[in-house]
């Protein structure tokens, strides 16, 4: 998949834009990628069908972007710039935005911070959790310093190993990363938010935790539960494509 980049700041951030109509601005989750995140899972392709221009963004450290290894550089707050940037660079006012995971983070945080930016927000494969710090950091983070996926023994932590090495990941950018964004949004920005929501969460996703326990946080909120789909089958579901579809078609 063909990417252009821009400067954030002092990296360079990879992003793809295609097609025309309303913007719909795609960022990916933790280990992930514009390609496997959306583009291999239909994503991209189903958006520009439905008459959207799709924007998707490589987060720092991730994908074709730059990927520094000191933590600090990964707090949310620099995604959320780097995102928010992005729509400067293509002169974007206003966008719909969906993130999946890290992503999910990453889309609060822009409607908090840049209210005015952000037309709609879907929050793919975090529900819950997102208010709550996230548990097996360092085990995860160790994961990916292993010499070798043989190396690793926590359950979570091979998950996400074997995820960053079939993505052929930077894996100590990637450390980085995990230890400098798992913040927890606290629930006072979620009850701030004034633009429609969609949490869209698989019912066996034991990362994300209950998409509705999520969307009762949030004024006005909608929420999508995906059956039957855990973490990474959730990305690609067609009752999540269906219902984010329907929910850009019924925002106002």
């Amino acid at each position: 998949m063909e990417s252009q980049t821009f400067r954030s700041g002092d990296l360079n951030i990879a992003f793809t834009d295609q097609g025309d109509g309303d913007p719909v601005l795609l960022i990916h989750g933790f280990a992930s990628n514009i390609k496997a995140n959306w583009g291999d899972p239909g994503w991209i392709s189903l958006l520009r069908r439905e008459g959207y221009r799709v924007v998707a963004i490589d987060n720092r450290g991730h994908g074709g972007s730059d990927k520094p290894r000191d933590v600090a550089s990964y707090h949310l707050r620099n995604m959320v710039e780097d995102a928010r940037a992005l729509l400067d660079h293509l002169g974007i006012a206003r966008a719909d935005v969906m993130g999946y995971s890290m992503g999910a983070r990453i889309t609060a945080l822009l409607a908090h911070f840049h209210p005015e930016r952000v037309r709609s927000a879907i929050f793919g494969g975090m529900g819950a959790n997102m208010v709550r710090p996230m548990r097996g950091t360092e085990e995860i983070a160790s994961a990916l310093e292993a010499r070798s996926l043989a190396d690793v023994t926590d359950p979570t932590g091979r998950t996400f190993r074997a995820f960053a090495d079939k993505t052929g990941s930077d894996r100590l950018a990637l450390a980085a990363c995990m230890r400098g964004s798992r913040e927890p949004i606290g629930a006072d920005v979620l009850t701030a938010l004034r633009c429609p929501v969609l949490v869209a969460v698989g019912t066996t996703d034991d990362i994300a935790a209950p998409a509705e326990e999520l969307a009762k946080i949030i004024p006005g909120a909608e929420a999508l539960p995906i059956p039957g789909r855990d973490h990474m089958l959730a990305v690609g579901d067609r009752v999540y494509k269906n219902g984010v579809i329907d929910f850009l078609r019924r925002r106002p």
